[in-house]
C-alpha cells in the first residue's frame, strides 16, 4: 500500500467521509481482498497445528506441569476441610480438657498443606515462564525466516504495517495466554470440579442446594464465549488496521507531507482508532454483564447458605465448622469464574493472533527451492530466456515470448520506454519471479532448478532504491559479503569510487549511516550499493536505474567506476541515462515485451530512423 493512496481505490484523496459502517467495511475490504492470503478468514485448524507444533517439543514438562497443578489445587482445597476440623474436632479437647494436641496436629498438616501450596506455585511459575519464554522465541524466529522466504509478490501486496503487527501485537496476544491462560483454566477447572464434590461431601442437601446455580453459570458462560469469540476477532484485525495505517505513513511521511496529506490521513486513522475503541468498549460491555451476573448468582447462593446453614447448626443439624468450611468453599466455587473470563478474553484474542499467524505461515512462497536442487560449478554467466511468458496480472502479459541470448562476460543494456518490460526481465533473471511458461536459464541450467542461496550468491540485483541498513558505512557495504575484511571493504569502496566521499565523513568508514541511509545523500546511497554488490563479486549483475539519483559528477566517477565493476562478469543495465548505457557491449531496444533493436551502441546510433538513435539524439538534446 502506497503512503499517498491509503484509502481504497473507490474513494479519492479529497472525497469526504461515507456513513461509519460503509467507510469500516472499505477499509477492511482494503485490509482482506488484495492480500495475499484471507486474514478474515478464521483458520482454527491450522492455529491449533501450530500450537501444537510450538508445544510438542516440551510434552514432557506440560504433563509435568500439569500434575504440578493438580498437586496445587488439591492442596488448597483442603484448606477450608482442615479449618472444619480445626473448628470441630481440634477447638472442643482444649475447651473441656485444656488438651492441645488434636489442634497442633490439625495445624501442622495445614501448615504442611500451605508449604506444599506454595511450593508447588513457584515450581510451575518458573518452569512455565521458561517454556512460555522458549515457545515465544521459536514462533518469532519462525515467523522471521518465513516472511524473509516469502516472495516478492507476497512482499508487494502485504505491507509493512500487517508484518509489524504480526510479528508484535499477535506473539504479544499468544504470550499472556501462555503466561497466566493455561493456568487460569487449569485452576478454575479444578476448582470447580473440587468444591462442588466438597459440598456435597460436607453436606448433601445444602450442597445440592448450592449446585442449582452450576446451570446458571454454565449459560452464562456459554453466552460469554459466543459472544466474545467474534468480538476479539474484531479486536485484532481493528489493532491490526491501526498499526497499518501508522506505521505506513510514518513510513512514507516524506510523500505525506510532500502531497499535503496529513488531514486526510489523520481522518483515516482517527477513524480506523475508532473502531478500535468501539470494539474494545464491546468487549467490556460484555465483561460488565457477565461478571455482575456470575457475582449476584453467588452472592445469592452465599446468602441462601448462610440463612439455611445457619438454621441447621441452631437446630444440631450441622456443626459450625461444616458451615464455615460450607462458606469457604462456596467463595471458591465462583471465584474462578473470573478466572474462567479472563481466560475467555486472553483464549479469544490469542486464538484470533494464532489463527492469523497461521495463515501467514501456511502461505507458500511462490519461489520455492526445488527438492533436489542442481549444483553449479564453473560458472560463466552465461543467460538464456527461452519463450519466456509473464504477466503480473493473468490478462495482461508484459512478456509475450521472448528469446534472448547473453553470452558470458558481456554487457546488455535495456533502454525502452516505461513498461517495456525492462524491469521485469531483471526480476526474472534475479528469479525474484518465476516465468508463466518458458524458461529461464543460467549457464544452461533452468533458475528454479538450482537453490536460491546458490543463485543469490552469483546473480545480485542494485535497484534504484538501494536500502541502507542502520549501522555504519563498513556494515552496508559488508552486507555483501559479511566475512569481508576492512581491506577489503576498503578496496571495494575504492573500486567504485566511493573511498573519497567515504573518507571525509566525521568518522570514515565507522560512519553511522542513521535510518535508511539518511546520513548520506542519495548518490553517495548508490555508491555505497555498487561497492556492496562489487565486493559481493557476482558472476551476474544487475543494474537496474542504479546510477539515476547521482549528478553530473558523481555520474561521471561511477561511469569510470563501472568498468572495473563490470570487468569479467555478464552484466544487464536498465538505464534511462544513456551515459550509462555507452559501457555497454550491446543494447536492446524494448516495446511491450518484445526486441525491436539489437546491436552494439555505436551501430545503432548510426542507423537511420532507429529507435536508439533517435533516443540518443534525444539525449544529446537534452544536455545542450
Amino acid at each position: 500500500m502506497s503512503t499517498d493512496t491509503q484509502q481504497p481505490e473507490h474513494v479519492s484523496a479529497d472525497a469526504p467521509l461515507s456513513k461509519p459502517e460503509e467507510r469500516w467495511r472499505g477499509l477492511m475490504s482494503e485490509a482482506s481482498d488484495d492480500l495475499p492470503i484471507d486474514e478474515t478468514a478464521p483458520r482454527r485448524a491450522e492455529a491449533r497445528a501450530l500450537l501444537r507444533s510450538l508445544l510438542t517439543p516440551y510434552k514432557r514438562m506440560v504433563l509435568i506441569l500439569m500434575v504440578i497443578v493438580v498437586v496445587e489445587n488439591l492442596a488448597r482445597l483442603s484448606v477450608p476441610l482442615l479449618v472444619q476440623l480445626g473448628i470441630d474436632h481440634g477447638v472442643p479437647p482444649i475447651t473441656d480438657h485444656h488438651n492441645y494436641h488434636d489442634l497442633i496436629t490439625i495445624v501442622s498438616v495445614l501448615v504442611a498443606v500451605v508449604l506444599v501450596q506454595a511450593t508447588s506455585r513457584v515450581f510451575f511459575l518458573r518452569r512455565s515462564g521458561e517454556i512460555g519464554e522458549r515457545v515465544l522465541l521459536t514462533l518469532r524466529r519462525r515467523v522471521f525466516r518465513h516472511f524473509q522466504d516469502l516472495d516478492v509478490t507476497f512482499h508487494d501486496k502485504y505491507t509493512s504495517g500487517r508484518v509489524v503487527s504480526r510479528s508484535t501485537n499477535d506473539v504479544e496476544a499468544i504470550q499472556e495466554m501462555l503466561e497466566n491462560g493455561f493456568d487460569s483454566l487449569i485452576t478454575a477447572v479444578l476448582t470447580l470440579i473440587g468444591t462442588a464434590i466438597l459440598l456435597v461431601f460436607l453436606n448433601v442437601e445444602l450442597g445440592l442446594i448450592c449446585l442449582i446455580s452450576f446451570p446458571i453459570l454454565i449459560a452464562l458462560s456459554a453466552w460469554f464465549r459466543g459472544a466474545s469469540a467474534k468480538t476479539y476477532r474484531e479486536v485484532r484485525e481493528s489493532a491490526a488496521l491501526v498499526i497499518v495505517q501508522f506505521v505506513e505513513t510514518m513510513t512514507g511521511i516524506k510523500a505525506v507531507q510532500a502531497y499535503r496529506r496529513e488531514p486526510r490521513n489523520q481522518e483515516i486513522f482517527e477513524e480506523v482508532a475508532d473502531r478500535y475503541r468501539a470494539i474494545n468498549e464491546k468487549t467490556f460491555r460484555l465483561v460488565a454483564i457477565f461478571m455482575p451476573s456470575v457475582s449476584l448468582v453467588g452472592n445469592v447462593m452465599t446468602g441462601v447458605v448462610l440463612i439455611y446453614g445457619g438454621w441447621r447448626v441452631l437446630h444440631g443439624h450441622m456443626t459450625i465448622g461444616v458451615l464455615t468450611a460450607f462458606l469457604l468453599y462456596l467463595r471458591m466455587f465462583f471465584e474462578p469464574m473470573q478466572d474462567i473470563t479472563q481466560f475467555f478474553n486472553t483464549f479469544q484474542s490469542a486464538s484470533s493472533a494464532l489463527e492469523k499467524l497461521a495463515g501467514v505461515l501456511a502461505h507458500k512462497p511462490a519461489i520455492s527451492d526445488p527438492e533436489q536442487p542442481l549444483p553449479l560449478r564453473d560458472l560463466h554467466g552465461a543467460m538464456r530466456f527461452d519463450d519466456v511468458h509473464f504477466g503480473y496480472v493473468a490478462d495482461r502479459p508484459v512478456l509475450p515470448g521472448l528469446t534472448l541470448d547473453i553470452p558470458a562476460g558481456q554487457t546488455v543494456a535495456l533502454v525502452g520506454t516505461t513498461g517495456a518490460g525492462k524491469t521485469t526481465i531483471a526480476k526474472l533473471l534475479a528469479r525474484f519471479y518465476d516465468p508463466t511458461s518458458g524458461r529461464v536459464l543460467l549457464d544452461g541450467t533452468d533458475l528454479r532448478d538450482i537453490e536460491q542461496a546458490q543463485l543469490r550468491q552469483h546473480v545480485v540485483m542494485v535497484t534504484q532504491e538501494n536500502f541502507m541498513f542502520e549501522g555504519s558505512v563498513a556494515d552496508n557495504i559488508r552486507f555483501g559479503r559479511p566475512t569481508a575484511t576492512d581491506d577489503e571493504i576498503r578496496g571495494a569502496a575504492e573500486a567504485v569510487g566511493a573511498h573519497h566521499f567515504i573518507a571525509q565523513l566525521p568518522h570514515g568508514y565507522d560512519t553511522d549511516v542513521a535510518k535508511r541511509g539518511g546520513r548520506l545523500s542519495a548518490g553517495q546511497r548508490q555508491l555505497v550499493a555498487f561497492a556492496r554488490a562489487f565486493l559481493a563479486d557476482p558472476a551476474v549483475l544487475i543494474l537496474d536505474e542504479a546510477t539515476s539519483s547521482l549528478d553530473i559528477p558523481s555520474e561521471r566517477l561511477v561511469q569510470r567506476a563501472l568498468e572495473t565493476v563490470l570487468a569479467d562478469r555478464t552484466a544487464l543495465i536498465i538505464a534511462h541515462r544513456l551515459s550509462t548505457v555507452e559501457v555497454a557491449d550491446r543494447v536492446l531496444v524494448l516495446e511491450h515485451g518484445q526486441v525491436l533493436e539489437d546491436g552494439p551502441p555505436a551501430q545503432l546510433i548510426g542507423s537511420e530512423d532507429g529507435r536508439y538513435a533517435a533516443l540518443h539524439e534525444a539525449w544529446v538534446s537534452s544536455l545542450a
